[in-house]
This record gives C-alpha cells, sequence and structure tokens, in this order.
C-alpha cells in the first residue's frame, strides 16, 4: 500500500522534497501490471513510438474543503486528502444523460462531487444518476437483450448482438464531461464486464441515495488510462484508454528514463 493522496506526509510531497523534483506523480494501472512514476516523464510506450505527455488533455483537481468518510488520514477541519474532479454532466454516445447537477457540486458539508480513487474495483455512482446513466445506456444498447443481473452489478446483457473492437466491447460511449468542453471518454474496455460467457455487466454501481461523494471513478475504469497527478498546480492530466493507441500501461519503455524515480506494480 502507498499513500498518494494530497498531503505534505504522503509519498509524492516526500520524495519530491527528498529528490527536488517536480510534485507530480503518475499512475498507469493495467489489467494485470502497471507502473507509477514520481516526478515528471517522458512516458514512451514500446508500441507507441511518442512521448505521450504531448498528447495528454487536463482538467483542473479540485480541493474538497472537508475531509469526509473514515479511515482517511487527516484532521478536523483539515480539506479532504482525495483527488476530485469537476464532472458537470454525462453523455451516452455524446446525448446528454438527464440529471440533477447539484449533485456534481461539493457543498458546504464536502458531500457531491466527483473523486478518483483505487480502493475498490468499480466506479460508484448516487442513485439518481446511476439510475438515468443505465436508462440512457439501455437505451442506447436496442440490439442486446437485458438479461438477470449478475451481483453486484444490476445491468447486464447478453453478449448475442455485441461485437468486440480494440476497445473492448461495441457499446455506446460514456463520456464524463469537464470544464472548458473536456471530455474523460470511457470506451467498452472500461464500461464492461465479463461475468459469464455470454453475459456482459455494465461496470458501475448503485451508491446509494444518500451517498457522501456522487461519483467515485475507481478501478476498472482507470486501467490502462495514464493519469498524471500535478499537485503543484493542481491539475489532472489524462489520456483515456491507451488502446486507442493500441497500447497498454504493461507496454511502458524504461529505456527512455535515466534520472526518474520509478515503481513497478504488478
Amino acid at each position: 500500500m502507498a499513500g498518494l493522496g494530497r498531503s505534505n506526509v504522503s509519498m509524492p510531497s516526500l520524495f519530491s522534497s527528498a529528490f527536488s523534483f517536480p510534485r507530480k506523480f503518475t499512475v498507469c494501472l493495467g489489467s494485470f501490471n502497471g507502473v507509477i512514476f514520481f516526478g515528471d516523464g517522458p512516458y514512451n510506450f514500446l508500441s507507441f513510438n511518442m512521448d505521450i505527455s504531448k498528447s495528454l488533455i487536463y482538467t483542473p483537481l479540485i480541493l474538497n474543503p472537508v475531509s469526509i468518510g473514515s479511515g482517511r488520514v487527516s484532521f478536523e477541519g483539515d480539506p479532504s486528502p482525495d483527488y476530485f474532479i469537476g464532472v458537470t454532466g454525462i453523455s451516452i454516445n455524446e446525448k446528454p444523460v438527464a440529471l440533477n447537477k447539484t449533485l456534481l457540486s461539493i457543498d458546504k458539508q464536502g458531500n457531491g462531487g466527483t473523486m478518483i480513487s483505487t480502493v475498490v474495483p468499480y466506479t460508484i455512482m448516487q442513485t439518481s444518476i446511476y439510475e438515468a446513466v443505465v436508462r440512457a445506456f439501455t437505451k442506447e444498447l436496442p440490439k442486446a437483450q437485458r438479461v438477470r443481473p449478475v451481483a453486484p452489478f444490476s445491468a447486464c446483457f447478453n453478449t448475442k448482438g455485441i461485437g468486440i473492437s480494440r476497445l473492448g466491447p461495441r457499446v455506446p460511449i460514456i463520456d464524463l464531461q469537464l470544464p472548458n468542453k473536456v471530455a474523460w471518454r470511457i470506451f467498452g474496455f472500461n464500461s464492461m464486464v465479463k461475468v459469464k460467457d455470454d453475459v456482459l455487466c455494465l461496470g458501475f454501481l448503485d451508491g446509494g441515495f444518500k451517498a457522501t461523494t456522487s461519483i467515485m471513478i475507481r478501478g476498472h475504469q482507470l486501467e490502462d488510462n495514464l493519469l498524471q497527478f500535478d499537485l503543484a498546480a493542481s491539475t489532472l492530466w489524462f489520456s483515456s484508454s491507451l488502446l486507442f493507441r493500441q497500447t497498454t500501461c504493461a507496454n511502458f519503455n524504461f529505456s527512455c528514463l535515466k534520472h526518474y524515480t520509478k515503481t513497478g506494480l504488478s
């Protein structure tokens, strides 16, 4: 386990102080292995002969002024050490999903908003958001028969009629809309989970009506996405799926690094 939160005692802050490199870290998690980098790039992949940091998209990191939940290293009155981004809406196949957008903002008690977390595998959404997403997703997938749910998922489909591409199952594209007309695009590889030979489930979970955080983007949706957290600039740089570039987090080219700390994950 590694503490990577927004605090002065987290690994990114301590390494930055000890080795005098930028207060940044980058996470690239794969299905079987991945990497974490402390400091800056370059980020080259074996099958992608280019520094991918040149084509990353960015969005501000938002500071939640209230530390929420249990088990976090913080003190009363401190801001949250977690990473929040400003999702402003959700689209499926580029069609906006009707939802209560007040839930996407963080209130004075620290509730609401969108957090990035790797604690558990699947993204959690407040009930009204989740139900709206499932309705819109199902409407855009008319040729796939809805089947009995397989726990912990509630929206499952027969694979008949769902094709496969290098980006995973051919299902509706989910966009998390961000400020400045930026979107975090989620393709089938990150949106669907194969639970049986003939059943795929939408890999999002219902977090309940009283969910403290409205959206928590988690492990499965982060796989083979490169995320750079620039703590000094309070900015998240992200790639969306590396599969779109015909590579994965497991294909990183370490020979391009000379003076940067690197840690392999397995």
